[in-house]
């Protein structure tokens, strides 16, 4: 037990206070993002914390509930320092680590998003600062791969929090899909419909927990999600519909695209609903941009299909997204991001504007040909 400025702190610099939930996990192996997240109160976030894995949309959902332990009130985005770890300098970190906080109650978070590069080149500096951390600071790495071998995952197991975010297998998965239901959108879902479900979307974490947020939207009773309800919506005509809405967007057809627009609004489709079937594929076109431009950044070069593959775009579809990519083009990919945000918070209330002018709007905006001008 040791006395600090901060407090009585034991073995591993732990707060004594949090001692009796850090016991109820076994330090020598990682925690699961499943565990972690089904109950984060039993982990609480120690002074260094590692989120890595192959599931992206794990990894964030991961690092946003630490975020969430340590600040909190309408202040805490002001106790928050992010790097990105292509690009971090340590000393930039470190001192970050060691400002006092001025808002979000007296702590502060630190966070290096694709930190894989920045763990490998600053090692030794990580393994010192592991030994002797601040207390008033939490540091979140978040990694792709952090291997069991190395100093600093050791020294990590004893003193740290470390989170595995992996993808289930196809078996797990229905499981997954019932419990998110019940824990994000509090509602049952039916094991029946779960595994309907997982059949007709896949194992993305991402895409099922979009395909969810659009049925919490359309549940009328307290049955929840149903195996009748997932017939009804998920890869149903309006679905397919949806789909083909986008493709003939992003072929420049325009009108034909609004078209299969209004036939969704007048079948009853809800507008968040529409964007959800839709973004999962604009993402990955804004991320396939991300990264061309990263890598040009670099001077270095990589094909559109290359980067699509990175972005998960699955091989079946790389034909047809290739020339989606191509002809949203390059200044408009990396405005996608901002422009879906955007169009959902405006469909939740943030514009007076109606919905089906809001969506067409988007649709006439992706669908323009390369160089033709857009209100923005």
């Amino acid at each position: 037990m040791i006395l600090t400025e901060q407090g009585i702190y034991c073995k591993g610099s732990v707060p004594c206070s949090l001692l009796g939930l850090v016991l109820n996990w076994n330090p020598m192996k990682p925690v699961s993002v499943h565990d972690y997240l089904w109950n984060v109160g039993k982990f609480p976030a120690m002074p260094v914390c590692v989120v890595f894995g192959d599931d992206a949309y794990l990894r964030a959902n991961a690092v946003r509930h630490i975020r969430d332990q340590v600040l909190a009130g309408e202040d805490a985005e002001f106790a928050m320092s992010l790097f990105e770890g292509d690009t971090a300098a340590f000393k930039d970190v470190y001192r970050e680590l060691h400002t006092t906080a001025m808002f979000g109650g007296g702590r502060r978070v630190v966070r290096v998003d694709d930190a894989d590069s920045f763990v490998t080149k600053n090692r030794a500096e990580l393994e010192n600062y592991v030994a002797k951390p601040s207390h008033q600071t939490v540091l979140i790495l978040q990694l792709k791969t952090f291997a069991s071998n190395t100093n600093l995952y050791k020294k990590l197991v004893g003193s740290g929090l470390i989170i595995e975010a992996k993808t289930l297998t196809d078996k797990e998965m229905p499981n997954w899909v019932a419990q998110w239901a019940k824990h994000h959108y509090k509602m049952p879902c039916d094991p029946a419909a779960a595994a309907m479900i997982v059949e007709r979307v896949g194992l993305e974490h991402g895409l099922l927990d979009q395909e969810l947020a659009k049925l919490s939207l359309m549940v009328a009773d307290s049955k929840g999600i149903t195996p009748e309800l997932v017939e009804q919506a998920v890869g149903s005509w309006r679905s397919r519909t949806a789909f083909e809405m986008l493709d003939l967007a992003l072929e420049g057809k325009t009108t034909l695209a609004v078209r299969q627009l209004n036939a969704l609004i007048l079948a009853g489709e809800n507008a968040v609903g529409i964007l959800a079937q839709i973004s999962a594929t604009l993402r990955k076109l804004a991320a396939a941009t991300e990264i061309i431009l990263n890598a040009e950044r670099q001077r270095g070069k990589i094909s559109v299909r290359a980067a699509l593959e990175q972005a998960g775009v699955k091989g079946f579809f790389l034909n047809k997204t290739e020339k989606q990519l191509l002809h949203i083009g390059r200044q408009r990919g990396v405005k996608l991001s901002q422009w879906l945000l955007q169009l959902d918070l405006d469909l939740k209330g943030e514009s007076r504007s109606e919905p089906r002018l809001l969506l067409e709007m988007f649709l006439v905006k992706i669908s323009q040909t390369p160089g033709a001008r857009t209100s923005e």
